[in-house]
């Protein structure tokens, strides 16, 4: 299984993926699931993935590919003009990939499914934020849905939902990240460490900041081990219950 997530900020872009893939109980390897390409000043891409290891890579690749021969039914996502529209040639290569291994339509509930989330920023215009689906369409984050998450979101959600701003500094968007993290890491097995950990800001053009998360990280075992204290804390104030 996968956990990944990306918010939009005011301060620009952060993303945060774990490594592990699960195709049974002992059968389970370190994947990346986050990828960038960037020119500097002028423009930088983030590709998030989750579903079927063949399929993302599969994806991932024929993306690779085109950047080195772009053509003119399948152009690069490099060449874009806007990111809407490097969220559908990502939609596109998707659906491709998924009608290809799968000998018929794109059908959510496919063996060959994916979902991925893309981000970044065109130099001269705002940092955009998309989830595409397998089908290849894809939704835009807005004021009203700042953050995306895919694969096994439901652990971690509740402290997104609950702590978010679109105002927080990104070092306060890493700490409710690890939060959102630890949350799902404890709940779901099938989440694993390293995790990757990634920022934009803003009218930069470039990452800003990338990392990856080793198990033994300092500052996320605090972060756990003090959210745990917090958590217990919180619950032994809550008045009991009376019957």
């Amino acid at each position: 299984m996968t956990y990944c997530v990306a918010l939009r900020l005011d301060r620009g872009l952060i993303f945060m993926s774990d490594t592990r893939t699960n195709a049974g109980i002992d059968n389970i390897s370190k994947f990346q699931k986050m990828f960038t390409w960037e020119v500097p000043g002028q423009r930088v891409i983030t590709i998030l993935t989750a579903g079927n290891l063949a399929t993302t890579q599969a994806v991932i690749s024929l993306l690779d590919e085109r950047l080195k021969a772009p053509e003119e039914r399948n152009p690069s996502i490099m060449a874009a003009d806007t990111m809407f529209q490097v969220a559908r040639l990502v939609g596109d290569t998707l659906k491709e990939v998924i009608r290809t291994q799968g000998d018929g339509g794109p059908e959510s509930e496919s063996p060959f499914g994916a979902t991925l989330i893309v981000g970044g920023q065109i130099a001269g215009m705002e940092p955009r934020l998309f989830l595409v689906y397998p089908e290849g369409n894809f939704i835009e984050a807005s004021d009203e849905t700042p953050f995306f998450q895919i694969g096994e979101t439901k652990y971690g959600r509740p402290i997104l939902l609950r702590a978010f701003s679109p105002e927080m500094t990104f070092e306060e968007a890493v700490k409710l990240l690890y939060v959102s993290f630890d949350s799902t890491l404890k709940a779901n097995l099938s989440v694993g460490m390293p995790l990757d950990l990634q920022t934009i800001e803003t009218d930069t053009c470039k990452v800003a900041d990338k990392r990856r998360v080793e198990e033994n990280d300092p500052y996320f075992t605090t972060i756990s081990s003090r959210w745990g204290d917090a958590l217990k804390l919180a619950f032994n104030s809550l008045p009991d219950y009376e019957f």
